[in-house]
């Protein structure tokens, strides 16, 4: 009896063993994803006011690496199509702007979506928030569980960043859900990141879509005091003439000198007022909450158990100019218009507080997601695989970062480059079709594809405001045949449909 049950037991703790061996340990993957957020909102990054106050993301900067240039889009749809995808969007066949903005539609066999196959390798995947690529959303095919603003499908609805919204859950019919968003966000996402949505003894991939501080940039109202008297600097080219600058960037005006000398926006108002100083203060009060969703995101994982074997990413779309060129908006190729934030957090595995100089693109964080699980790509991305600067911020990084703005075509659709002004340029008519190659730790490179307009070439080390266009500078003329060939060279190499329709340039 004595030798049944010792036998018993043996088999019992051999059984559990290979339980143990059994389960799927690949880390897990929280991808934090805000919209139209500027390096300028955040402390841990030198172009921010002083005044700022993100502790929560700063703190998550130091316990990982934090990009100092990454450039994941020059909008919203594009960026998402690449976070989807790892491939850049002009490339999207299939989808497609339909009826009254943001409607949009794909099919899902010719835009596949890489979700899908973390799903069909052990994983189980998520997204919360913002959707804004195409009225399907993937639910049963590439996330197992699904809470989303759908903003294609709602166009009543698709202003309502901050409260209201129709939410679609698991791909059922919309539910008006009351509450600030950003906060009804998190919510959904620490309980997801606790086990009470998804499916225990799994791997899992969260895309956590914020749509702060998009405008109208609604702080909480818990915020709404935060910033009150701070002082913002007038960028030097906020009104024109703007000197090595495309004629089209002469023209506008949406910015005018107010009687107190402030800039005044020409066709908007905000929370306090229409100043710029008005709008900064507004816009970085939105992203106190966001500060506060990292700090509950991170205590979740933490309380869980989780952290350890979480690689945190956190970025955003795009950021906004805020005066600079003379922009209110995104979509420009200028470092004030698109530049984003990029931190990458896992201690356990990667570096902590350290910086990485070269300029980075989103198809590089997707094909990173890969090499981090140890999965093979479903198809071939665009990007290139981080961890050597996870591990090393001064490893070799020979890879330029391209960003380009075709809206609002994609695809097969792109191989004949528009001349009709309403289809080329958008941004009320401020901002053309593009491409931009950033090299290193310093240079850019845009080609608009207006026929005969100018290149523009910056060091963005000594020239951080982009002012001084060096393409006009006979000194420079060998750095920018290198930088327009090596332009060349990445789209034909990401097989962009109009490498060979590119107009000349002046």
């Amino acid at each position: 009896m004595k030798n049944s049950s010792i036998l018993w037991a043996l088999a019992t703790s051999l059984l559990f063993a290979k339980s143990l061996l059994a389960e799927d340990t690949r880390p897990n993957i929280l991808y934090i994803f805000t919209d139209d957020q500027s390096v300028r909102t955040l402390g841990c990054y030198p172009q921010s006011y002083d005044w700022v106050k993100t502790p929560n993301i700063d703190r998550l900067a130091d316990q990982g690496v934090r990009f100092a240039r990454a450039y994941m889009g020059s909008w919203c749809l594009p960026s998402r199509l690449t976070a989807l995808t790892g491939r850049h969007s002009y490339v999207a066949e299939s989808m497609r702007m339909e009826g009254q903005y943001p409607g949009c539609e794909y099919d899902p066999e010719q835009l596949p979506f890489w979700p899908s196959y973390f799903r069909k390798d052990g994983y189980t995947t998520a997204q919360i928030g913002k959707w804004h690529t195409g009225t399907d959303t993937g639910f049963g095919r590439d996330w197992d569980y699904q809470v989303v603003w759908n903003r294609p499908r709602h166009i009543d609805n698709c202003w309502n960043y901050y409260f209201d919204q129709k939410i679609e859950v698991n791909g059922g019919p919309a539910i008006m859900v009351p509450g600030y968003a950003t906060d009804n966000y998190t919510n959904w996402a620490v309980d997801y990141i606790e086990g009470a949505t998804r499916e225990a003894g799994k791997p899992w991939y969260l895309w956590l879509c914020y749509g702060a501080p998009h405008s109208d940039f609604e702080p909480a109202h818990r915020h709404r005091d935060d910033y009150e008297g701070v002082e913002v600097d007038i960028p030097a080219d906020i009104y024109p003439p703007r000197p090595g600058k495309p004629d089209y960037m002469q023209d506008y005006i949406h910015w005018i000198e107010g009687p107190d000398g402030q800039p005044v926006c020409t066709y908007r108002k905000g929370i306090y007022g229409d100043t710029v100083q008005d709008f900064v203060r507004q816009y970085h009060e939105t992203v106190r909450s966001l500060d506060e969703a990292v700090g509950r995101l991170m205590a979740a994982l933490e309380e869980t158990g989780q952290r350890e074997n979480t690689l945190v990413v956190f970025s955003a779309d795009q950021g906004l100019a805020w005066g600079h060129h003379g922009y209110q908006t995104k979509l420009a190729a200028y470092d004030a218009n698109i530049q984003a934030p990029l931190i990458i957090s896992m201690p356990s595995r990667f570096n902590s507080g350290t910086v990485v100089a070269p300029a980075v693109s989103h198809p590089d964080v997707i094909r990173t997601f890969f090499s981090v699980v140890d999965m093979k790509l479903p198809w071939d991305m665009h990007g290139h695989d981080l961890t050597p600067l996870l591990k090393n911020p001064n490893a070799a990084w020979n890879y330029p970062a391209l960003v380009s703005f075709t809206r609002p075509i994609w695809g097969q659709a792109t191989r004949e480059i528009p001349t009709d002004p309403a289809t080329l340029f958008a941004g009320g008519g401020t901002i053309p079709w593009y491409v931009s190659l950033s090299e290193g730790d310093r240079y850019k490179y845009i080609r608009t594809m207006v026929e005969g307009d100018m290149e523009q070439l910056y060091d963005t080390k000594a020239d951080p405001e982009e002012l001084t266009n060096l393409a006009l500078d006979p000194t420079y003329q060998k750095r920018l045949m290198e930088m327009r060939q090596a332009t060349i060279a990445e789209l034909r190499r990401t097989k962009a449909p109009f490498v060979d329709a590119l107009p000349p340039v002046n």
